[in-house]
């Protein structure tokens, strides 16, 4: 029998997972990330995890057709990892030193842009290209056309979270610049602009006034509630994220636009208001895109690296 294991690497945890060659997950278990001197052991601890584990379920090398890998960083074609910062890792040959510690071929591509092929695999009717953005800490995104990851030249086809859409914007964002789609339409991002909203309208009466740990979730949770407040917060984000999403369609032209990720757990009230923007601010051509939330949750990205195995076994 064949398989292939599939690897997200994250700043916090790794998720390792084994496949066969349908695509069907057999197995998959979860470790801490060891950011220790920048990253140095994470590469050697995979390494060892994978070893140790084909050796307890008697797999021999012959019969994995490669690993796969969903890394949270721009990643070139040769996989080389230009930058990931939650690893420490710059310039850093992943795909090489995996390959040399293990002798099994090595595939690597960004942890969203895995997660995007991963939830373009799993939908019921399949579509000539899809977009993929995933609203969590940032937001982050893949471009899938004829089912193949649209990764650009330099590894940052995708990064929509980097769009930038406010030029009145004095903060910076973590990329460096400023006014990016990251700073309004993510976790992080919401909470930002309801401070803001919360400082400028005290005389309004929210739920959210004092509260000593604002979060994404109590702001969507008082929205969904009726709160002024949260509701002028989710609408600007919102407006900000389907305006982003009409600059991507005039380039893409998407079949589909999928939202993930754990602000998107929102759900279809929050899929109502970025199609409402989108559809405000986009060109007349590509008005008939469509929208839909992400199905396969935290599990999109090692479900996408498996498919990059098997999409490129025979290159």
């Amino acid at each position: 029998m064949k398989y292939c294991y599939s690897i997200d690497i994250g700043g916090t945890s790794i998720k390792y997972s084994l496949f066969d060659l349908s695509g069907r997950l057999l197995r998959s278990w979860t470790l801490r990330t060891n950011r220790a001197e920048n990253g140095k052991y994470i590469v050697s601890d995979i390494a060892i995890t994978l070893l140790a584990d084909m050796d307890s379920e008697s797999i021999q090398k012959e019969e994995l057709i490669g690993i796969g890998l969903g890394v949270a960083g721009t990643v070139t074609a040769n996989g080389l990892v230009t930058v990931a910062p939650n690893l420490g890792w710059r310039n850093y040959p992943v795909r090489e030193k995996l390959q040399q510690l293990t002798g099994i071929p090595v595939f690597v591509l960004n942890d969203a842009n895995a997660a995007a092929l991963g939830e373009y695999a799993a939908l019921t009717e399949p579509v000539h290209s899809m977009v993929f953005i995933t609203l969590g800490t940032g937001v982050g995104g893949g471009v899938i056309v004829d089912g193949n990851v649209i990764a650009g030249c330099q590894g940052a086809g995708g990064e929509i979270g980097h769009l930038h859409v406010e030029d009145r914007e004095t903060q910076p964002c973590g990329c460096g610049g400023s006014g990016c789609l990251e700073q309004y339409s993510s976790a992080t991002g919401v909470v930002r602009i309801c401070r803001k909203f919360l400082l400028r309208d005290k005389e309004k009466r929210s739920v959210l006034h004092g509260q000593q740990e604002l979060t994404a979730r109590t702001i969507f949770d008082a929205w969904k509630d009726g709160d002024e407040v949260a509701a002028k917060s989710v609408e600007c984000m919102a407006s900000y994220l389907g305006k982003a999403c009409a600059m991507v369609a005039c380039v893409v032209d998407p079949d589909l636009f999928v939202l993930g990720g754990g602000v998107a757990n929102a759900g279809a009230p929050l899929l109502a208001a970025v199609e409402h923007y989108f559809f405000k601010y986009a060109y007349a051509g590509c008005k008939n895109n469509r929208f839909q939330l992400a199905i396969l949750g935290e599990d999109a990205g090692m479900y996408g690296a498996a498919r990059f195995v098997l999409q490129n076994k025979n290159q």
